[in-house]
Protein backbone atom coordinates (compact mmCIF):
# COMPACT_ATOMS: atom_id res chain seq x y z
CA UNK A 1 0.00 0.00 0.00
CA UNK A 2 1.62 3.21 -1.18
CA UNK A 3 0.55 5.49 0.99
CA UNK A 4 1.00 8.57 -1.08
CA UNK A 5 -1.07 7.25 -3.78
CA UNK A 6 -3.85 6.43 -1.73
CA UNK A 7 -4.60 9.64 0.32
CA UNK A 8 -3.32 11.89 -3.30
CA UNK A 9 -5.78 14.91 -3.05
CA UNK A 10 -7.51 13.73 -5.89
CA UNK A 11 -8.36 10.07 -8.23
CA UNK A 12 -5.97 10.14 -11.08
CA UNK A 13 -7.60 10.72 -14.05
CA UNK A 14 -9.12 8.07 -16.51
CA UNK A 15 -8.81 8.11 -20.04
CA UNK A 16 -12.19 7.49 -22.64
CA UNK A 17 -15.49 7.88 -20.54
CA UNK A 18 -16.36 9.40 -17.20
CA UNK A 19 -16.09 6.87 -14.25
CA UNK A 20 -19.05 5.64 -13.15
CA UNK A 21 -18.43 5.54 -9.45
CA UNK A 22 -15.86 7.34 -7.35
CA UNK A 23 -13.87 5.87 -4.55
CA UNK A 24 -15.63 8.03 -2.18
CA UNK A 25 -19.21 6.57 -3.47
CA UNK A 26 -17.59 3.07 -2.95
CA UNK A 27 -16.33 4.13 0.67
CA UNK A 28 -19.18 4.95 1.87
CA UNK A 29 -21.45 2.38 0.59
CA UNK A 30 -18.67 -0.13 2.18
CA UNK A 31 -19.47 1.99 5.61
CA UNK A 32 -23.11 1.24 5.64
CA UNK A 33 -22.59 -2.49 4.74
CA UNK A 34 -20.14 -3.12 7.98
CA UNK A 35 -22.47 -0.85 9.98
CA UNK A 36 -25.57 -3.14 8.97
CA UNK A 37 -23.58 -6.47 8.95
CA UNK A 38 -20.78 -6.40 10.60
CA UNK A 39 -17.31 -5.96 8.72
CA UNK A 40 -16.93 -9.81 7.63
CA UNK A 41 -19.69 -9.05 5.31
CA UNK A 42 -17.65 -6.61 3.41
CA UNK A 43 -16.57 -8.28 0.68
CA UNK A 44 -15.51 -6.40 -2.93
CA UNK A 45 -18.47 -8.84 -4.23
CA UNK A 46 -20.49 -7.83 -1.74
CA UNK A 47 -19.58 -3.58 -2.33
CA UNK A 48 -20.19 -4.05 -5.87
CA UNK A 49 -23.48 -5.57 -6.07
CA UNK A 50 -24.61 -2.29 -3.82
CA UNK A 51 -23.34 0.05 -6.17
CA UNK A 52 -24.37 -1.92 -8.68
CA UNK A 53 -20.67 -2.35 -10.35
CA UNK A 54 -19.26 -5.77 -11.61
CA UNK A 55 -17.03 -7.39 -9.31
CA UNK A 56 -13.87 -7.10 -11.04
CA UNK A 57 -14.41 -3.40 -11.88
CA UNK A 58 -14.28 -2.31 -8.28
CA UNK A 59 -10.88 -2.58 -8.15
CA UNK A 60 -10.19 -0.20 -10.86
CA UNK A 61 -10.96 2.02 -7.92
CA UNK A 62 -9.53 0.00 -4.75
CA UNK A 63 -7.29 -2.80 -5.70
CA UNK A 64 -7.91 -4.69 -2.38
CA UNK A 65 -9.83 -4.71 0.73
CA UNK A 66 -7.01 -3.58 2.56
CA UNK A 67 -7.04 -0.15 1.19
CA UNK A 68 -10.92 -0.41 1.49
CA UNK A 69 -10.52 -1.10 5.18
CA UNK A 70 -8.31 2.37 5.56
CA UNK A 71 -10.66 3.99 3.38
CA UNK A 72 -13.75 3.34 5.31
CA UNK A 73 -11.82 3.99 8.80
CA UNK A 74 -10.71 7.73 7.57
CA UNK A 75 -14.31 8.10 6.12
CA UNK A 76 -15.37 7.38 9.76
CA UNK A 77 -13.02 9.44 11.24
CA UNK A 78 -14.31 12.43 9.47
CA UNK A 79 -17.27 12.60 11.78
CA UNK A 80 -15.65 13.89 14.53
CA UNK A 81 -16.95 18.09 14.86
CA UNK A 82 -13.10 19.51 16.07
CA UNK A 83 -12.95 23.35 17.35
CA UNK A 84 -11.22 25.31 14.98
CA UNK A 85 -8.70 25.95 17.82
CA UNK A 86 -8.30 24.43 21.18
CA UNK A 87 -10.29 26.11 23.73
CA UNK A 88 -6.95 26.06 26.43
CA UNK A 89 -8.64 23.90 28.86
CA UNK A 90 -7.04 20.79 27.63
CA UNK A 91 -8.75 18.46 29.83
CA UNK A 92 -11.87 19.45 28.91
CA UNK A 93 -10.50 19.32 25.42
CA UNK A 94 -9.14 15.52 25.48
CA UNK A 95 -12.68 14.65 27.46
CA UNK A 96 -14.52 16.17 24.33
CA UNK A 97 -12.20 13.97 22.12
CA UNK A 98 -12.56 10.56 23.80
CA UNK A 99 -16.60 11.17 23.96
CA UNK A 100 -16.19 11.99 20.22
CA UNK A 101 -14.59 8.41 19.55
CA UNK A 102 -16.77 6.78 21.91
CA UNK A 103 -20.09 8.08 19.96
CA UNK A 104 -18.19 7.27 16.27
CA UNK A 105 -17.47 3.50 17.53
CA UNK A 106 -21.07 3.10 18.64
CA UNK A 107 -22.22 4.66 15.69
CA UNK A 108 -19.78 2.04 13.62
CA UNK A 109 -19.38 -0.75 15.77
CA UNK A 110 -17.11 -2.50 13.50
CA UNK A 111 -14.42 0.24 14.03
CA UNK A 112 -13.03 -1.11 17.30
CA UNK A 113 -11.92 -4.29 15.40
CA UNK A 114 -10.70 -2.36 12.29
CA UNK A 115 -8.42 -0.13 14.43
CA UNK A 116 -5.26 -2.52 15.12
CA UNK A 117 -5.14 -3.35 11.57
CA UNK A 118 -4.65 0.29 9.80
CA UNK A 119 -1.35 1.12 8.38
CA UNK A 120 -1.68 4.65 7.59
CA UNK A 121 -3.41 7.65 8.75
CA UNK A 122 -5.96 9.63 6.07
CA UNK A 123 -6.49 13.49 5.81
CA UNK A 124 -9.59 13.08 8.50
CA UNK A 125 -7.41 10.73 11.22
CA UNK A 126 -4.96 13.30 10.64
CA UNK A 127 -6.96 16.04 11.08
CA UNK A 128 -7.53 14.98 15.10
CA UNK A 129 -4.48 13.21 15.72
CA UNK A 130 -3.23 17.30 14.74
CA UNK A 131 -6.11 18.59 16.90
CA UNK A 132 -5.22 16.35 19.93
CA UNK A 133 -1.28 17.06 19.93
CA UNK A 134 -2.47 21.40 19.63
CA UNK A 135 -4.70 20.20 22.77
CA UNK A 136 -2.16 18.26 24.80
CA UNK A 137 0.43 21.28 24.04
CA UNK A 138 0.03 22.83 27.87
CA UNK A 139 0.07 19.62 29.47
CA UNK A 140 4.03 19.94 29.42
CA UNK A 141 5.06 16.87 27.18
CA UNK A 142 7.31 16.44 24.28
CA UNK A 143 5.77 15.76 20.81
CA UNK A 144 6.15 12.38 21.05
CA UNK A 145 5.00 11.70 24.22
CA UNK A 146 1.98 13.63 23.39
CA UNK A 147 1.74 11.19 20.36
CA UNK A 148 1.41 8.42 22.37
CA UNK A 149 -0.71 9.61 24.19
CA UNK A 150 -3.10 10.28 21.88
CA UNK A 151 -2.55 6.60 21.15
CA UNK A 152 -3.24 5.35 24.50
CA UNK A 153 -6.44 7.64 24.92
CA UNK A 154 -7.83 5.89 21.25
CA UNK A 155 -7.28 2.02 22.45
CA UNK A 156 -8.60 2.97 26.02
CA UNK A 157 -11.78 4.27 24.04
CA UNK A 158 -11.28 1.27 21.29
CA UNK A 159 -11.35 -1.39 24.03
CA UNK A 160 -14.24 0.12 26.45
CA UNK A 161 -16.58 0.10 23.82
CA UNK A 162 -15.71 -3.39 22.50
CA UNK A 163 -16.83 -4.33 26.33
CA UNK A 164 -20.09 -1.99 25.73
CA UNK A 165 -21.03 -3.70 23.04
CA UNK A 166 -19.92 -7.65 23.50
CA UNK A 167 -22.15 -6.98 27.22
CA UNK A 168 -25.41 -5.08 25.23
CA UNK A 169 -25.13 -8.66 22.85
CA UNK A 170 -24.81 -10.57 26.17
CA UNK A 171 -27.32 -8.96 27.24
CA UNK A 172 -29.87 -9.52 24.46
CA UNK A 173 -28.76 -13.46 24.29
CA UNK A 174 -29.59 -13.98 27.44
CA UNK A 175 -32.81 -12.25 27.40
CA UNK A 176 -32.71 -10.02 30.12
CA UNK A 177 -32.04 -6.36 31.32
CA UNK A 178 -28.67 -5.08 31.97
CA UNK A 179 -29.96 -4.32 35.56
CA UNK A 180 -30.85 -7.65 36.28
CA UNK A 181 -27.76 -9.10 35.06
CA UNK A 182 -25.30 -6.89 36.71
CA UNK A 183 -27.89 -7.41 40.17
CA UNK A 184 -27.05 -11.40 39.77
CA UNK A 185 -23.78 -10.89 39.14
CA UNK A 186 -23.61 -8.92 42.74
CA UNK A 187 -25.60 -11.32 44.35
CA UNK A 188 -23.11 -13.70 43.55
CA UNK A 189 -19.72 -11.50 44.53
CA UNK A 190 -21.02 -11.29 47.73
CA UNK A 191 -22.07 -14.85 48.39
CA UNK A 192 -18.18 -15.97 47.65
CA UNK A 193 -16.75 -12.60 49.25
CA UNK A 194 -18.25 -13.36 53.13
CA UNK A 195 -16.31 -16.61 52.66
CA UNK A 196 -13.18 -14.87 53.31
CA UNK A 197 -10.91 -16.26 50.71
CA UNK A 198 -11.01 -12.81 48.60
CA UNK A 199 -10.69 -9.84 51.68
CA UNK A 200 -9.85 -6.94 49.63
CA UNK A 201 -13.02 -8.38 47.01
CA UNK A 202 -15.26 -8.48 50.04
CA UNK A 203 -13.83 -4.95 50.84
CA UNK A 204 -14.41 -3.24 47.32
CA UNK A 205 -17.63 -4.48 47.54
CA UNK A 206 -18.88 -3.48 50.74
CA UNK A 207 -17.99 0.41 49.50
CA UNK A 208 -20.73 2.30 47.92
CA UNK A 209 -21.09 1.39 43.92
CA UNK A 210 -20.52 3.99 41.97
CA UNK A 211 -23.44 4.83 38.93
CA UNK A 212 -23.80 2.24 36.49
CA UNK A 213 -25.27 4.85 33.58
CA UNK A 214 -22.70 3.92 30.80
CA UNK A 215 -22.07 8.10 30.03
CA UNK A 216 -21.09 8.26 33.64
CA UNK A 217 -19.12 5.37 34.01
CA UNK A 218 -17.10 6.00 31.26
CA UNK A 219 -16.77 9.66 32.09
CA UNK A 220 -15.22 8.19 35.61
CA UNK A 221 -12.63 6.18 33.99
CA UNK A 222 -12.12 8.15 31.36
CA UNK A 223 -11.02 10.67 34.34
CA UNK A 224 -8.59 8.66 35.74
CA UNK A 225 -6.64 7.74 32.09
CA UNK A 226 -6.49 11.16 31.57
CA UNK A 227 -4.70 11.57 34.98
CA UNK A 228 -2.29 8.66 34.24
CA UNK A 229 -1.84 9.30 30.75
CA UNK A 230 -0.52 12.91 31.27
CA UNK A 231 1.46 12.64 34.64
CA UNK A 232 5.01 14.61 33.81
CA UNK A 233 7.95 12.46 34.76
Amino acid sequence: MDPERLWSPAERPRRGRRPAHSRAAITAEAVALADAEGLTAVTMRAVAARIGAGTMSLYSYVPNKETLLELMIDHVSGDHRLPPEPSGDWRAGLRQIAHDQRAIMRRHPWLPAALPARQTLGPNALAVVEYTLAVLAPVGLDAQARLETFSLLTGFVASYVSYELAQEQATEAAGRTSGELLDAQARYLRSVAVEGRYPHLAQALAMPSHAQEPQAAFGRLLDRMINGLTAVT
